[in-house]
């Protein structure tokens, strides 16, 4: 395993985590904004659970959720013939569900946003939800949406606790970033650890400072 495989490793599981939480997250946000039933707050406290769960608490359940002897687990197994856990597969799994909030609020609150007679009118004219959505409140929500994206994967680029827990320690396989500044410092490797957490430090750095530049664009925009 060379220097940066951790590195890389780490940037695969955040861009696919944040893919993820694009296509799914989305959908979930237009239906706590839209839907008019009145348990969606259960929804809604689900979905922000993350936020204030210990990151060990969510592996734990989620590592017992897909361990070889749950049936989730089986199922896997029998399918693909690998198990779930202490697997890549199982670390976007931990990464999409502990990631979850930091798409889905962002999202939601550019919903919000978006005036509703544009969405009124929208719909007088006959234009259906799906319609309005893509053509009207997407668009307005762009904001929104990148910087869900963005967070989504600024955070699961630094996570550590949901995917130690999760995968373990496997070189290429499981080993992210976070997990190699770990191991570093239990060996006393400070100056490896500090490359890690340095080049860590200024990426998320980046990212951050992309999302306030767009953020500040778009404000001037309106």
């Amino acid at each position: 395993m060379t220097f940066t495989t951790p590195l890389l490793l780490s940037l695969k599981l955040s861009f696919i985590t944040m893919v993820l939480l694009l296509m799914v997250g989305i959908p979930i946000a237009y239906w706590l904004v839209f839907s008019k039933v009145r348990w969606k707050f259960l929804v809604e406290s689900l979905v922000a659970l993350p936020l204030v769960l210990p990151p060990t608490v969510l592996g734990f359940y989620v590592l017992m959720a897909i361990g070889g002897n749950s049936f989730i687990g089986r199922w896997y197994d029998a399918i693909f013939n690998k198990t779930l856990a202490f697997s890549f597969q199982g670390l976007v799994l931990g990464s999409f569900l502990y990631s979850l909030p930091f798409a889905v609020q962002p999202f939601q609150t550019s919903f919000v946003g978006v005036d509703k007679r544009l969405l009124e009118a929208s719909w007088s004219l006959g234009r259906s939800h799906l319609y309005t959505f893509f053509s009207v409140i997407l668009p307005l929500s762009r904001q929104g949406v990148i910087t869900g994206c963005v967070l989504s994967f600024a955070h699961t680029l630094g996570e550590f606790g949901v995917v130690l827990m999760l995968g373990g320690n496997i070189p290429g396989i499981t080993k992210v970033a976070s997990v190699a500044i770990y191991d570093e410092v239990q060996m006393l490797n400070y100056g490896n650890a500090n490359i890690y957490s340095a080049i860590l430090l200024s990426f998320s750095f980046l990212i951050l400072a992309v999302v306030y530049f767009i953020n500040r664009r778009f404000m001037r925009t309106l």
